[in-house]
């Protein structure tokens, strides 16, 4: 049955509050028989996935460019050369030519929205001026070169272009490389190099997966290293981002997409069951209605199943709705929040009257949408704020991507005489109580007369 019921209203759910959450969580151990025998196919042994990610990242930190046209021939299929990974600039050129006038509209549209929003946000440079002289300054400069991960499977994403290198262009950064699988939906679909095109970005790379990733952090042949790595990918992706962390850095560790619709008697069932099947369809992806109002149910199921009948990703989404997705019932508004904070969602839709009363008791969620003209897709597509967030429980402690996270900062002390012996006293006693007599002196050799 689609979306099973979770009723929390009595004690002793736990247990399946608690197996909900973990089923999309970037655990690294689950993979579909298709993914095992590809495994063997191409490493000779059942590897898990956090094993493949190794091998493929030590292999390319080793070997090079080699290493990456090998695992995009054997893992992708793509006959391609060192000469031939990179996308000509005259091919970008051209599939921005061909790309429907409307379609490049809208792209530079959502360009000026999305910039708009990241430059509001934008950390700004703080001085503090010290009481007797001197100034303390906290400086923000951008990143030299930025990696993005665009997924190319099941879909094509241009709108990961926009919500990754539009925050990072916001932020300064001069230097993006794209990198997507070698498929019809990654690095040759049209829409996506129209895309890059219209944003200026000229690095794009015909490589996918933890390949792509190492390429990225350790450099190759023809490709620099970066000093960050951001977007979304499938588990390999998440997996080798996790691996390079530390050479580089990274976004996040991301998982498939997720919703919780918090809603009530004023909500609509036909939006809910909209708003569930958008998140269901990423095929996985987890769907989460969360209501005290009991009647609520069974329409958003009905609705669910009509509205699935009429949609070409029905099935995909259907199966995502029956094993990572849930209704869960709740005491009161009170319960509600609870909740929202315990699976603390990627998305957050609160759909329910007085909503903005509701958002006051939750503080766990990687994006907000407030009221019933607010659905999950204005943020994928438009809205502003990136569409790369936490998800697997993560926005505990996690935000989404923005501008501030293209950013590195440091700090500018700059002391007088006059206030350098004000704070002397201060400093050399703590240096003495951590037997730290160097420092102490480098104090007091300023000091004497």
């Amino acid at each position: 049955m689609i979306l099973p019921l979770i009723d929390v209203r009595t004690p002793g759910q736990e247990a399946a509050l608690a197996e909900l959450r973990a089923k999309l969580a970037p655990e690294g151990n689950v993979v579909s028989e298709a993914g095992r025998r590809k495994t063997i196919e191409v490493f000779g042994e059942p590897l898990t996935p956090a094993q493949v990610v190794e091998r493929i990242c030590g292999d390319v930190k080793q070997r090079g460019v080699a290493a990456v046209l090998e695992y995009n021939r054997k893992l992708d299929g793509a006959e391609l050369t060192a000469e031939t990974l990179r996308v000509p600039l005259a091919e970008l050129a051209a599939a921005s030519a061909a790309a429907k006038p409307e379609f490049r509209a809208t792209i530079r549209r959502i360009r000026e929205r999305v910039l708009r929003f990241q430059q509001a946000i934008l950390h700004r440079d703080v001085t503090v001026p010290i009481e007797g002289g001197g100034e303390l300054r906290q400086r923000y400069l951008p990143l030299e070169r930025v990696g993005i991960c665009v997924p190319g499977g099941a879909a094509a994403y241009p709108s990961t272009v926009l919500m990754t290198a539009v925050p990072a262009q916001a932020a300064g950064v001069k230097q993006l490389a794209v990198v997507a699988p070698p498929t019809k939906f990654g690095s040759y679909n049209e829409d996506l190099l129209a895309t890059c095109h219209e944003l200026g970005i000229t690095e794009v790379y015909r490589m996918g997966g933890a390949q792509a990733v190492a390429a990225l952090a350790y450099g190759v042949e023809g490709i620099p290293s970066v000093d960050k790595i951001v977007g979304p990918g499938n588990l390999f992706v998440a997996l080798a981002k996790r691996h390079v962390f530390g050479e580089v850095g990274i976004d996040s560790i991301a998982g498939p997409s997720e919703v919780i619709v918090i809603a009530d008697e004023t909500t609509s069932p036909e939006y809910t069951a909209a708003d569930l099947i958008a998140q269901a369809e990423h095929a996985p992806g987890s769907a989460v209605l969360v209501t005290w109002h009991e009647p609520l149910l069974a329409a958003v199921r009905a609705a669910t199943e009509r509205q699935l009948a009429e949609l070409s990703r029905g099935d995909l989404a259907r199966h995502a709705l029956t094993e990572f997705s849930a209704m869960i019932l709740v005491r009161d508004r009170a319960q509600a929040a609870e909740i929202a904070d315990l699976l603390a969602t990627e998305h957050l839709h609160i759909a329910c009257r007085d909503a903005e009363e509701m958002l006051a008791n939750i503080r766990c969620a990687g994006a907000v949408f407030l009221g019933p003209h607010s659905p999950v897709p204005v943020g994928d597509y438009t809205a502003g704020p990136s569409h790369v967030l936490p998800t697997g429980a993560t926005a505990r402690f996690a935000s989404g991507l923005s501008s501030n996270d293209f950013l590195r900062s440091n700090s500018v002390i700059h002391f007088t005489a006059e206030t350098l012996a004000e704070y002397a006293e201060d400093i050399v006693r703590l240096a003495t109580v951590e037997s730290l007599t160097a420092h102490a002196a480098a104090v007091k050799v300023r000091q004497t007369k």
